[in-house]
């Protein structure tokens, strides 16, 4: 399986770095593109820079129109964008495709691939959500951040491998990321975090 990463300036980094460490794991073919926001984020969130990413995983640049990635001619099986800004969101919703980036995700779209957008933004307006529906019509996945809390998480890790998990489930990826849902009594007992209310 061959997939395209976008990372962008939203925050939640921390989705995209441990997303891309899974799919390295997995064997799984990447090519990775950040907005400049992109790039800054991830630094200022979790402590990577560009030039250290580029020394495990293939990384265009955004402004580079002529990257293989740009081309519909080219194989791959779809594109995921973690985080996506809103303002991402609205430039693929509207057809704009003047950044690496916008017009790798607006290839996936016209060769009928998948594109799975996790949207990192709350609350949203009225703009954004009309952005989803005609995103949603045309076959794209939109998955905000927003994890569950069945599975009892105690650490940030917990919290993030479920997102990774679902991303990776849309994509029919083999994995054992996260902790799926089982019948009461039978799943991981750990104890919620004393939570005092009054």
């Amino acid at each position: 399986m061959k997939l395209i990463v976008g990372i962008t300036g939203a925050s939640g980094s921390i989705y995209a770095q441990s997303l891309l460490a899974a799919l390295h794991d997995l064997s799984i073919d990447i090519a990775v593109i950040m907005s400049n926001m992109g790039q800054k984020v991830m630094e200022y969130e979790c402590g990577i820079t560009s030039t250290e990413f580029a020394k495990k995983y293939t990384i265009y640049n955004n402004s580079d129109l002529f990257a293989p990635v740009a081309s519909g001619s080219q194989k791959w099986d779809g594109m995921i964008i973690v985080p996506c800004s809103v303002n991402t969101m609205g430039a693929i919703a509207n057809g704009v495709g003047d950044t690496l980036l916008l017009r790798a995700a607006s290839v996936t779209l016209k060769e009928s691939r998948k594109l799975l957008l996790v949207v990192r933004e709350t609350p949203l307006s009225l703009i954004n959500l009309e952005n989803m529906c005609k995103l949603a019509r045309a076959g794209v996945c939109i998955m905000p951040a927003s994890p569950g809390f069945y599975n009892r998480p105690t650490k940030i890790e917990d919290i993030v491998d479920g997102m990774i998990s679902r991303i990776l489930d849309q994509f029919n990826v083999e994995h054992s990321i996260g902790q799926r849902w089982q019948e009461h009594g039978t799943g991981r007992q750990v104890p919620c975090p004393s939570i005092k209310l009054f």
